[in-house]
């Protein structure tokens, strides 16, 4: 560790860093530079070199030596995302901590803003909002910022259940880190570590801030990225969604915000099981299968607001585990796809929420019909 802090600061930013010297230069000078004159000490980073196996460790050690504000952790073993961000909330010092990717960076004037709305707000979770940036700089709307609008000054989630519904990252809220540890969240191993994370914290929190400012960009199609990596660890969602359910069980066991968690759930594993980037055809089936379970597993006794169209089929194919009629539903749905063309995009037309299922509208279909909580 370098740079050890003299004063606490407001807010501690944790870049976890792994596999990413093409981008991390990007992300470390983007906060570097938007640091304000005179605020120096309001901001602390803290990277985290997950026993990175290219440049990236000699890249921080090399920032830390340029900017007193930036300490190093170095792991003696790659341990993961979630861990790795355990390791920097561990060392922060900040009464804020923002979770900010590697890969990704943040537009100029995001840490004014925000070091301002903490200020005035002193929430216990702050949202804000993103873009997506493609290759070659296209940037997209995620389907779910439209739910941000219009949030009036301090709110909980019963007053703005929507909230629930956009994006669930880690890098889209800024967090108290003595109520993050007065909920008892922690990152855990494997994939979707965001998961049993992200939510409990809008669900737990009595001041919810929205800061509807674009303040961080996301990269698309990064070779390496979770969403365009086929592998077998998708299935982690499984797990962490078993997390999830368990700390909703404990803190909540009247049965509160369990019907909304599993549509979401449910959404969820669809986007993920119709995604060519993420599952090999051979996995598909087996999958499926899982998500059926966990459809019997959480299903609410009380029934819950299922959505309706081909989002809606979708739930009740799940409901049955009818694996071949949800294949024959995605071949028909894909034919239908290509026999219109190939969709316009601009920069404002929005996507889904977490990585391309098998449309853009059916994406922003899955979002709409659910921003209010029914049906």
């Amino acid at each position: 560790m370098v740079n050890q802090p003299t004063g606490a600061p407001l807010l501690s930013i944790v870049v976890p860093v792994y596999g990413v010297e093409a981008y991390l230069p990007q992300c470390l000078e983007s906060i570097h530079a938007d640091v304000p004159a005179g605020e120096a000490a309001a901001v602390e980073v803290v990277a985290v070199d997950d026993a990175s196996p290219d440049r990236c460790g000699q890249l921080l050690r090399e920032h830390a030596g340029r900017h007193p504000g930036v300490r190093v952790l170095r792991l003696d073993a790659n341990v993961g995302l979630g861990l790795a961000r355990n390791a920097g909330l561990d060392a922060a010092t900040g009464r804020y901590v923002w979770f900010v990717d590697s890969d990704d960076w943040l537009p100029p004037g995001t840490i004014p803003a925000v070091l301002d709305r903490l200020r005035v707000d002193q929430p216990d979770v702050m949202m804000i909002d993103h873009l997506r940036v493609h290759e070659g700089g296209r940037q997209e709307v995620d389907a779910s910022s439209w739910l941000l609008r219009d949030t009036p000054g301090m709110v909980r989630l019963v007053d703005r259940p929507q909230l629930l519904r956009v994006q669930h990252t880690a890098w889209n809220k800024v967090v108290r880190r003595e109520f993050m540890a007065e909920l008892g969240l922690r990152f855990h191993p494997g994939w979707y570590e965001d998961i049993p994370f992200s939510h409990p914290l809008l669900i737990g929190a009595e001041r919810i801030s929205v800061l509807d400012q674009v303040c961080y960009l996301y990269r698309q199609g990064r070779q390496g990225a979770i969403t365009s990596t086929r592998s077998g660890r998708h299935f982690d969602a499984f797990e962490q969604y078993d997390r999830l359910f368990a700390w909703l069980r404990e803190r909540y066991p009247d049965g509160r915000w369990h019907s909304e968690l599993f549509d979401l759930m449910v959404n969820h594993f669809l986007v993920v099981v119709g995604n060519d980037d993420r599952l090999h055809p051979h996995l598909r089936r087996s999958f499926f299968r899982r998500v059926a379970a966990h459809y019997r597993r959480y299903l609410p006794g009380g029934g819950y607001p299922r959505p309706g169209g081909v989002a809606g089929l979708k739930h009740r194919l799940v409901g049955r585990d009818s694996y071949l009629a949800y294949a024959a539903l995605r071949r028909a749905h894909r034919l239908a796809g290509r026999l219109r063309g190939p969709a316009t995009t601009t920069s404002t037309a929005p996507v889904t929420a977490d990585a391309a299922p098998e449309s853009t509208t059916e994406s922003r279909t899955l979002v709409r019909a659910h921003g209010n909580g029914t049906e």
